[in-house]
């Protein structure tokens, strides 16, 4: 019989503790291979906004970073509100996880595919204090997670996923060796890389000359 600890020894969440390297400032760096940034990883990127947007972010990120919580909460909303539904703007979320327990809700964020990609990762960063930091964070986040409409066994099962266990770390593995992502968030703005968590106003001064706003 499957236990609750044979689910969980694949994200190492059985002994591993809680790391967060993430970062608050806001800095920039030179720009890198634009094409070689583009290019998805196994699992495939989750994309907002239209193909042909002037501006393209890629936000590197890991459930548990505090600065990307905040992010999401208090920038993400409204950025997507004026660049990225009106077609100014692409975006899209990849995994960068900075722990294991950051791995296991990225993993359950693509169980259900794309269409749950970013209600399942919005719900998790707005709700990060009731799961990430608590004593209990796996069974909290399995609570938190019967929002989405996941039982149990859907939700051990999503954990025992090789496939997108793999993914993920291909991801984050591939950030850290090609374009030397080493905290979070980091965002590539038209290929330009940005570190730190990034206020609306910080965004909007660089998108608006991309856009021509």
């Amino acid at each position: 019989m499957t236990t609750r600890r044979d689910a969980l020894k694949l994200t190492g969440l059985v002994t591993a503790g809680l790391a967060l390297p993430s970062f608050a400032g806001s800095a920039f760096a030179d720009s890198i291979d634009t094409a070689a940034l583009m290019q998805a990883g196994p699992l495939g990127d989750v994309w907002l906004g239209p193909a042909d947007a002037k501006c393209t972010i890629i936000e590197y990120a890991s459930m548990t970073c505090p600065h990307c919580a905040k992010f999401h909460k208090e920038t993400w909303p409204e950025l997507r509100k004026r660049y990225v539904d009106t077609g100014k703007v692409r975006f899209t979320l990849r995994e960068f996880p900075l722990d294991p327990l950051a791995t296991a809700g990225f993993m359950l964020a693509r169980c259900e595919g794309d269409n749950m990609y970013y209600p399942i990762t919005d719900l998790l960063f707005d709700q990060q204090a009731g799961w990430a930091f608590t004593q209990k964070p796996v069974d909290n986040l399995e609570q938190m997670l019967k929002q989405a409409g996941y039982t149990k066994d859907k939700f051990e099962a999503c954990l025992k996923n090789e496939k997108i266990y793999a993914g993920i770390n291909a991801v984050k593995q591939r950030a850290l060796d090609v374009f030397k992502v080493d905290s979070t968030p980091t965002f590539f703005i038209n290929g330009t890389r940005y570190t730190g968590e990034m206020t609306l106003d910080a965004m909007e001064k660089v998108i608006k000359p991309i856009i021509g706003a």
